[in-house]
C-alpha cells in the first residue's frame, strides 16, 4: 500500500517524468550511495538537472552543478572530522546551503543556530553542543569573540578555493543535522533530526501540500528553523529553484514573488500577517501555495489571506521533536479557519485524557503523535527510540477528524477553579479590526490564583481602550476569560522565527 501511495504521489507531482536514461541512472545511483539526507538530495538533483538554477539569493544565482561542486570542495577542505559538530550561524543564502551540505558530506553534524541568540547564548551553545567549528556570516563576528573555531565568509571561500579535489565518496558515518529548539523559555536544546529512509516522508508532505518538481519556491522561513529546514529538504528533492532573502521584508518579498514568478512560499505565520498589512497591489503574485508553520495562525488571518491571494494557504502543525503532526488544506481552513487540519499519510494522531485513553470528539486532551520522522533525542542524551511523542499541547478533534490546538499544557491557567486557555482569547481579540497583533498570558492573582493579561499592538491610527477590550471578551466568552489587565505596546517581543517571547512581556502587579 505504501509503495502504491509513493508511486502515485511522485507521478502526480512530476517526479516520474521521463529523462535521459543516463541521467536518471545517475540520479538514483546518487540516492543509493548517499541516502535521502541533504547530501544525497543535492547530488540526485545535480545528476538529473545539473544546469537548472538551484538557488537565487541576494547576491547570485547558482546551478545545481555549481552548488554541488562548491559543497564538495568545502567538504574536502573543512578542518573537521566525521562525527564532529559544526555550528552554522547564517542567514538564508546559497552560502548557508553550501556550508550545510559540505559539513554533512564530511560526515560531521551541522548544528543550526538561531541568528537571534545573544553573545552569551552563543558561547553557551558552542560549549553545550561541543562544537569543533562554527561557520558564520560576517555580521555575527562581534558576537563570537569568546567562541573558538570560528570560520567567517572569507575563510570559507579560502577553503573552497584551496581544495585540490572535491569529495565524491560518502562518509562511513552520514552527518546528522541538529536543530536547536526555539528557546523561548530558556537556553535552546539540540534535537537530532533523523535522515529519511526513503521517499515516503517526502510524499507524505507533497501529497497534502501539492509542491511540484522544478517549480520556484521562496523559502522565507529561516533555514535554521525546523520548517525552513524541511522546506529546503523538500525543495532539493523536487529539484526546485530555491529563492532566498537574507532578511524578511514584506514589500521586498511581495516584489520578489511577482518578479521571479514564484509558485510556492514557505513562511512562518507572522510573515503572512505582515504581507497582509501591505496595501493590495495592482499585480498580485501568482502563488499556487503558501505553506506556513511554526506558530498558530492568528484569528481570522487564514480567511483574509485567502480572500486576497486565493485558496492557496496550507498550515502545518508540528514541532522540532515531531516534525509534523497535521496539515490544514485551503478547504479545511475555509470550513474551519482555526483548525490544524488532519494527519498526513503515515502519521498517527491521538488525543488522550487523564486516563491515557483516547477522548471523544470535542473533548480536550493531550496531543500525541507518531511518525517515521520523530527526532532521535536531544544532544547529550542517549539516542531515543520513540514510537510516539507527546507534544505538551492540548487539543481536540472534531467529528470529521480535524485537529484543533487549544494551547500549551503549561499555558493553561486555572482561574477561580476554571480552566482557561489564553489562545482562545487571543483568537477572539485578533479578530478585532483595530488590532494588529495580540498576546494573552496567565499571571498570578491573589484572589483567583491566576488571571489573564492581554497585550495588544494596534494598527496605525487606531484607538481602543481597555474597557472596550474587556467588554468584547465579556460578550463572547465566560467571565473568567475576561482579562483584567489590558496593556498596549508598540510591538510584541519575538524571536528570529516570529514566536512571541512571553517571558519578555511586562508583568502587571499582582493583585
Amino acid at each position: 500500500m505504501d509503495a502504491f501511495f509513493v508511486a502515485v504521489t511522485m507521478a502526480r507531482r512530476g517526479l516520474l517524468t521521463p529523462g535521459a536514461p543516463w541521467r536518471v541512472a545517475r540520479q538514483f545511483g546518487a540516492l543509493g550511495r548517499w541516502g535521502f539526507g541533504l547530501a544525497g538530495e543535492l547530488r540526485q538533483a545535480a545528476a538529473r538537472s545539473p544546469e537548472r538554477v538551484a538557488v537565487i539569493d541576494d547576491d547570485r544565482e547558482v546551478t545545481y552543478a555549481r552548488l554541488l561542486a562548491r559543497a564538495e570542495r568545502l567538504a574536502t577542505a573543512l578542518p573537521v572530522n566525521a562525527g564532529d559538530r559544526v555550528g552554522l550561524l547564517c542567514r538564508n543564502s546559497a552560502r548557508m546551503i553550501e556550508a550545510l551540505i559540505g559539513v554533512t558530506s564530511k560526515g560531521a553534524d551541522p548544528v543550526l543556530i538561531n541568528t537571534g541568540l545573544s553573545a552569551h547564548q552563543l558561547e553557551t551553545v558552542a560549549e553545550e553542543q561541543d562544537l569543533t567549528a562554527l561557520i558564520h556570516d560576517d555580521e555575527f563576528t562581534g558576537r563570537l569573540a569568546r567562541v573558538p573555531g570560528t570560520l567567517d565568509e572569507r575563510r570559507v571561500e579560502e577553503l573552497i578555493a584551496s581544495a585540490r579535489r572535491a569529495r565524491s565518496e560518502p562518509p562511513v558515518r552520514p552527518g546528522r543535522t541538529v536543530v536547536l529548539t526555539s528557546g523561548t523559555t530558556g537556553m535552546p536544546k539540540g534535537a537530532r533530526r533523523p535522515t529519511p529512509g526513503g521517499f515516503r516522508p517526502l510524499c507524505s508532505m507533497i501529497d497534502r501540500i501539492p509542491l511540484r518538481a522544478g517549480e520556484r519556491i521562496l523559502i522565507a522561513a529561516p533555514l535554521f528553523h525546523t520548517w525552513g529546514f524541511a522546506g529546503l529538504q523538500i525543495a532539493l528533492a523536487l529539484r526546485a529553484t530555491i529563492v532566498l532573502r537574507r532578511r524578511f521584508d514584506p514589500a521586498a518579498v511581495h516584489e520578489t514573488l511577482v518578479e521571479k514568478r514564484i509558485g510556492a512560499l514557505i513562511a512562518v505565520p507572522v510573515m503572512v500577517q505582515q504581507l497582509m498589512e501591505l496595501r493590495p497591489r495592482a499585480k498580485p503574485p501568482a502563488l499556487r501555495i503558501a505553506a506556513v508553520s511554526g506558530s498558530a495562525l492568528p484569528g481570522g488571518l487564514a480567511t483574509r489571506f485567502m480572500d486576497r491571494y486565493g485558496d492557496v494557504l496550507y498550515n502545518l502543525y508540528g514541532s522540532t521533536e515531531a516534525s509534523w503532526v497535521s496539515i490544514a488544506t485551503p478547504a479545511d481552513l475555509r470550513e474551519a479557519p482555526t483548525t490544524a487540519g488532519r494527519p498526513p499519510h503515515g502519521t498517527h494522531l491521538t488525543v488522550l485524557g487523564d486516563d491515557d485513553q483516547p477522548v471523544p470528539p470535542g473533548t480536550t486532551g493531550r496531543i500525541v503523535v507518531g511518525n517515521e520522522m520523530l527526532f532521535e533525542g536531544y544532544t547529550g542524551q542517549e539516542q531515543a527510540s520513540h514510537r510516539t511523542v507527546e507534544l505538551g499541547d492540548l487539543g481536540h478533534l472534531d467529528d470529521r477528524g480535524r485537529l484543533y490546538v487549544d494551547g500549551r499544557a503549561d499555558d493553561m491557567i486555572v482561574s477561580g477553579g476554571e480552566n482557561v486557555f489564553p489562545a482562545e482569547v487571543e483568537d477572539l481579540l485578533a479578530a478585532l479590526p483595530q488590532v494588529r497583533e495580540v498576546a494573552v498570558i496567565g499571571v498570578p492573582d491573589d484572589d483567583w490564583g491566576q488571571r489573564l493579561a492581554a497585550y495588544l499592538v494596534l494598527r496605525p491610527g487606531e484607538r481602543l481602550d481597555p474597557e472596550a477590550v474587556r467588554e468584547h471578551v465579556r460578550r463572547h466568552r465566560a467571565r473568567f476569560s475576561v482579562p483584567r489587565d489590558v496593556v498596549f505596546l508598540e510591538e510584541l517581543p519575538r524571536n528570529a522565527t516570529g514566536k512571541i517571547l512571553a517571558r519578555e512581556l511586562p508583568r502587571p502587579a499582582a493583585g
